[in-house]
C-alpha cells in the first residue's frame, strides 16, 4: 500500500507492507536511527515520536496509521545546525547517560513545552512517566526539560505574546 506523509518538514511517499510499525518504517525504509526500539511491549518509551505534535509510541501505530500525519523525530527538532532548546537543555544539564532513552525523552519534552511552556517540576515527570530511563533517577532529565522551559519560546508564548501586542 501507498502512504504519503511527512517526516520532519519533508513530504514522503512510500509503497509499504500494511503491517510494518511505524518504528520501522522510520528506522528501516527512512534510515532515521534517532528513533529506538526498544521493549517490543510499548513500555519502554525509547520509541517515542510526534504525530501532529502529539507524543506516540511508534512501537505500537502502524506506518499506515501515520498516513496523512506530521510526524517529527528527535532528527527534525534541531532547526539546522541550531539545537532545540530541548536538545541543548540535555546537554547542558547531563540528562543523558547512555542515550538509548534520550531521543524519546526530548520528542515527549518538546510536546510537554508546546503544550505547557512552564511546567512544574511534578508535571514534567508525569509526562515522561511513560518512560524508562535505566541509567538515571530522573532528576536530570527532569532539570534538562525545566533548563529547557526557561530558554524556550514556545508556540504558547507567541501567542500570549501576539495578544499582548
Amino acid at each position: 500500500m501507498q502512504i504519503n506523509l511527512t517526516v520532519n518538514g519533508t513530504d514522503v511517499t512510500r509503497e509499504i507492507e500494511p503491517r510494518v510499525l511505524l518504528v520501522h518504517f522510520i528506522r528501516d525504509d527512512l534510515r532515521l536511527t534517532g528513533t529506538h526500539w526498544g521493549c517490543d511491549t510499548s513500555n519502554c518509551g525509547t520509541c517515542v515520536v510526534l504525530m501532529d505534535g502529539q507524543p506516540v509510541k511508534s512501537c505500537t501505530v502502524l506506518a499506515a496509521m501515520a498516513d496523512g500525519h506530521a510526524i517529527t523525530t528527535v532528527e527534525g527538532l534541531a532547526n539546522g545546525a541550531t539545537l532545540d532548546p530541548v536538545q541543548q537543555g540535555f546537554m547542558e544539564e547531563h540528562g543523558l547517560q547512555c542515550g538509548f532513552c534520550t531521543p524519546g525523552m526530548m520528542l515527549t519534552a518538546r510536546a510537554l513545552l508546546d503544550h505547557n511552556p512552564h511546567p512544574e517540576p511534578l508535571e514534567i515527570r508525569e509526562a515522561i512517566s511513560g518512560q524508562i530511563c535505566r541509567c538515571t533517577g530522573y532528576a536530570t532529565i527532569v532539570r534538562s526539560i525545566q533548563w529547557a522551559a526557561e530558554h524556550s519560546i514556545s508556540a504558547a508564548d507567541t501567542a500570549e505574546e501576539e495578544v499582548r501586542a
